[in-house]
């Protein structure tokens, strides 16, 4: 997106909060645990450039990313650590990424064999063995099987000793879940340093994300990979603090009868004479379309209800009820409202998702204003 001038809709993103929220999590990190940043979704919406700084200051010496261009976003930031890739990739996505040294991960022959071939090419390689241990079933090696244990020692031959990590990732953070797959994880890594050359001294087994840093249960990880809890998704009871704010402003009111109807299709019809304001977000800008009758924003420091569908880039509030409402006054979506922030159980309610897939969204779609 190139840069939006006066724009009706933007994301202010607190960077103070970003570096609080950090200093808490790496207090949760047991003793002699490392720390991944993940940073994927250009670092969940909030913006790359803008957090590596942030990441660096703490002294975090390990970033997860997904695409290329994060990657490389990565670099020029000015990140000279560890760089690893947290899902699979192909081919071409990996031989393009040799500059920026990612880290891949190797669930298969096929990503070994393009390994393989750059290692004899001359290529450095640093890969890390994906296993799915009770996991995602998405890129992780399946080795509870006779086909799956066959595959990963051959992996093991092929690369050998540029295996430096072996890793999964759980997918349900539940105690009697997290034990069980945890428990699974370890004696599978035991089963491949016996069945291998890999030295455990040198090798980096990690699993876990921000749900497993705050879970319950104690697992057994040489590095956890968090991302959520950087942006304040999880444990505000913790002093977790959400990052984004996503706000709008009024652009046009009206007075209208009773009996009109508001938005496509007259999906809403009014009941009594009312007075709409028009706000500058829609669904283009990541208001979604699928909203619970309850739907509201805040006009200054007053609840506005939502009426209508949405449209691509407004959407209609009651503002009958309001005092003093006028053109150009600031909307808020999620953010704080008269001293308090928007709870987030409300606002995943209300898009019938979650925090991270509307961060992500909303900081894709919107200029970003950093605070």
């Amino acid at each position: 997106m190139t840069q939006e001038r006066c724009p009706g809709s933007w994301c202010e993103i607190h960077r103070d909060r970003i570096s609080n929220n950090l200093a808490l999590a790496l207090g949760l990190v047991p003793k002699g645990r490392r720390f991944c940043a993940v940073l994927k979704a250009d670092a969940y919406g909030h913006g790359i450039q803008q957090v590596v700084p942030l990441i660096q200051a703490q002294g975090v010496t390990c970033i997860g990313i997904t695409s290329n261009t994060e990657a490389y976003a990565v670099r020029t930031a000015g990140f000279t650590g560890t760089l690893i890739r947290v899902r699979a990739a192909t081919p071409p996505e990996i031989e393009d990424a040799l500059d920026a040294q990612v880290e891949e991960q190797v669930g298969s022959l096929e990503v070994a064999e393009k390994l393989w071939g750059l290692k004899n090419a001359g290529r450095p390689v640093r890969a890390h063995l994906a296993l799915n241990a009770l996991g995602m079933s998405r890129d992780g090696l399946e080795i509870s099987t006779t086909q799956g244990r066959a595959t990963c020692l051959a992996i093991l031959d092929m690369l050998g000793n540029d295996i430096v990590g072996i890793c999964t990732h759980f997918p349900d953070n539940t105690p009697e879940s997290l034990r069980s797959a945890s428990k699974l994880f370890q004696q599978q890594v035991a089963w491949i340093i016996e069945h291998s050359t890999l030295d455990r001294s040198h090798i980096l087994v990690h699993a876990g994300s921000s749900l497993t840093l705050v879970a319950d249960v104690p697992v057994e990880t040489d590095m956890y990979r968090c991302g959520a809890i950087l942006y304040g998704i999880l444990k505000p009871e913790l002093g977790f603090q959400t990052t984004m704010e996503l706000k709008a402003r009024v652009v046009s009111l009206g007075d209208y009868p009773k009996g009109a109807t508001v938005g496509y299709d007259g999906a809403c019809r009014l009941d009594r004479e009312r007075r709409l304001a028009c706000v500058s977000i829609g669904y283009a800008n990541g208001f979604r379309r699928e909203l619970q009758d309850d739907a509201a924003v805040a006009i200054g420091t007053q609840i506005a209800p939502v009426l209508g569908k949405v449209s691509m880039n407004t959407i209609v509030v009651d503002a009958t009820h309001l005092d003093d409402v006028q053109i150009g006054d600031e909307t808020t979506v999620f953010g704080e409202i008269g001293g308090a922030r928007t709870a987030l159980s409300a606002t995943e309610q209300q898009f019938r998702t979650i925090i991270a897939d509307l961060y992500s969204d909303w900081g894709l779609r919107n200029p970003r204003v950093f605070c």
